[in-house]
């Protein structure tokens, strides 16, 4: 049997595991077969005009759009035809989603308008036209790839639309319990312990009588965070997932540190905005919604002056959320990823680890998506949805797309971050208006210097520069052999500013900067925070002129390796136009050089690095 490109041990695993039938799975020639542990085609179920394709409406214990009534998930159901004509019972795979059924103009004119001091309340953004609503419910997602995938296989797909969207019923909350308890009702339907309806106010049952019990999810980014919010509630039958750059906190989403951030590319969007931007449901209910969720609840609460961290974003933090959590997870992110960053599954998949739940990560150094490769989901759902010991949990951890190859061909890691990357600290050293040094040893007496912020400079404009006031620089000498970064580097900072307010941006960089279009190439990582809330990002505090204040934070983590030739460069600025408010230029900020230093996690630790810069001076 073909199989997809898997390098190492992986590919090893898959050719040394014995071919198998699942159990309590056959009748007459529809069986699901295993090959080398995974679930194979059968001809038996590719014919695609006799799978069974039907929708309904699963009734779940909410009611969010006021109407006094249950609220209704639409629910649609593709399954071979055998789990009618011959009985068979299959497992499924399932993704929920609020753009089922269609999304609002992608149209900045609707965001937030990030043009204003700090502290200051933004003007009130424009509202999105409404959503066009569907004559009629039917199929949500007919001949979809993933029932083109699945299908052959003998598994059965089902698609939900989430609360508010399409014929869903309730109302869209970001990140609100609702989004948890929607899919949970649609997998207790699928276990028989929830009631499904042929309509959406009707009395007609329809059962699953046809599901084994087990339900698998998947899907990318808000298509990936609702099965993490499906397993928080520990649902009995959801037995794995695999979620792509799922937004695991919607806090880290919108915020950093205490300070309002936007997601890459999307530049003032925030709650609200994304509220109007999946609201499809029933026109009927979407005033109701728009008063009492978006603008009494989301608007409300997110808190766009301040950036601070509360109870209200707490409960949309999924990693809060983890004592019933048991799914078997393999998470997937890209480590260039700045809509929803990588930290956000790097954290995950650590507590993931910490509670002791079946977890495996596939990084890959491209931007937003990009699913594991397949023969690695196959395994992962055959493990877990036929019970086949398949050897995939004595697997290395951690699967790692390294910077020249393909993301079908990651690299075997015993885990991530790197169990042999070790934390050396370097210090800075004077010059960073220009370039300064990052000193592995530290040098006494460096000082102050100052930067002015200038939003209207770009920061790969700021980093390509030999010489700007808007900037600090400080870089290691270049390297005489590759080094591997892994893990998350943390910065401490030591500054001061003449406003009350400042962003504060913090870049690591490969220099020479060359703007390629490659992401690997300039940028390595980054990270962003508010000064104010150096004590607490729940709480912060006017900055004092001339007094100075330290924090620490954590940026983006990575998994890199700089090549030979390269400098690792640290830059530290104010406003990042890509994503940070855009206050009036000159607020000055001085940093203390020598109560600064960088944390970086190096493969081999502080003696590979030595040996990187062994034909440099550096001391």
């Amino acid at each position: 049997m073909r199989h997809f490109p898997i390098v190492g041990l992986l590919l090893a695993a898959l050719c040394a595991s014995p071919a198998v039938r699942a159990q309590d799975a056959t009748v007459a020639n529809a069986t699901h077969e295993i090959q080398d542990g995974q679930l194979a085609a059968n001809e038996a179920f590719a014919n695609r005009r006799e799978w069974i394709r039907e929708f309904l409406f699963v009734e779940t214990p909410f009611d969010t759009d006021g109407d006094g009534k249950q609220d209704r998930m639409h629910v649609d159901v593709t399954r071979p035809s055998q789990t009618k004509s011959q009985g068979l019972k299959v497992p499924v795979i399932y993704e929920t989603s609020p753009y089922f059924a269609g999304n609002g103009p992608m149209d900045t004119s609707y965001y937030w308008d990030v043009k204003h001091d700090l502290g200051e309340q933004p003007k009130q953004r424009a509202t999105m036209a409404p959503i066009g609503f569907g004559k009629k419910p039917g199929m949500i997602a007919n001949n979809d790839p993933l029932t083109a995938r699945w299908l052959p296989r003998g598994l059965a797909v089902v698609h939900s639309c989430s609360p508010g969207t399409g014929w869903s019923q309730g109302c869209p909350t970001i990140g609100g319990d609702n989004e948890a308890q929607a899919p949970k009702a649609v997998i207790d339907w699928l276990c028989g312990r929830a009631k499904g309806f042929t309509t959406r106010d009707g009395n007609e049952e329809i059962k699953a009588d046809w599901c084994t019990g087990k339900v698998a999810m998947i899907g990318t980014s808000y298509n990936g965070t609702l099965p993490v919010a499906a397993a928080t509630t520990g649902v009995e039958g959801l037995v794995a997932i695999i979620p792509v750059a799922p937004a695991t906190s919607w806090y880290r989403y919108y915020r950093s540190n205490g300070l309002v951030r936007s997601p890459g590319g999307y530049l003032g969007e925030d709650v609200d905005v994304l509220f109007d931007f999946i609201a499809s449901g029933d026109p009927k209910k979407r005033d109701w919604c728009i008063e009492h969720v978006r603008d009494a609840d989301l608007a409300k609460n997110a808190d766009r002056i301040t950036g601070d961290y509360s109870d209200w974003w707490a409960a949309r933090d999924y990693l809060e959320k983890l004592s019933d959590y048991k799914a078997a997870t393999l998470v997937a992110h890209g480590f260039n990823d700045w809509n929803v960053m990588p930290e956000q599954t790097v954290l995950f998949y650590a507590a993931l680890k910490q509670k002791g739940v079946p977890c495996m990560a596939y990084f890959h150094q491209s931007a937003h998506g990009g699913d594991p490769p397949f023969a690695m989901v196959n395994r992962w759902f055959t493990r877990f949805l036929f019970d086949v010991d398949n050897g995939i949990e004595t697997d290395p951890k951690a699967w790692i797309v390294r910077e020249s190859d393909k993301n079908g061909s990651p690299t075997a890691y015993a885990d991530y971050p790197n169990p042999e990357a070790a934390p050396v600290t370097l210090h800075l050293g004077k010059g960073g208006n220009a370039t300064g040094a990052l000193l592995l040893v530290k040098q006494s007496g460096q000082g102050s210097e100052t930067l002015v912020d200038d939003v209207e400079l770009a920061g790969g404009a700021l980093a390509s520069e030999e010489k700007s006031e808007h900037r600090l620089l400080f870089a290691l000498p270049a390297f005489t052999a590759p080094v591997h970064v892994s893990g998350t580097a943390r910065i401490t900072i030591k500054l001061a500013c003449d406003q009350p307010a400042t962003n504060l941006s913090v870049w690591l960089v490969s220099l020479p900067w060359t703007d390629s279009r490659r992401i690997t190439d300039d940028l390595i990582t980054r990270g962003w925070a508010d000064p104010q809330n150096a004590k607490s990002i729940r709480a912060g505090e006017p900055l004092i002129k001339g007094k100075s204040y330290e924090l620490s934070f954590d940026l983006n983590p990575d998994d890199q390796v700089i090549a030979t030739g390269e400098q690792l460069g640290l830059m530290i600025f104010a406003s990042d136009r890509e994503f940070t408010l855009w206050p009036k230029p000159g607020a000055k900020v001085t940093i203390d050089l020598d109560a600064t230093t960088l944390t970086l996690p190096v493969v081999g630790g502080v003696e590979s690095l030595k040996a990187a810069l062994a034909a440099s001076t550096a001391k």
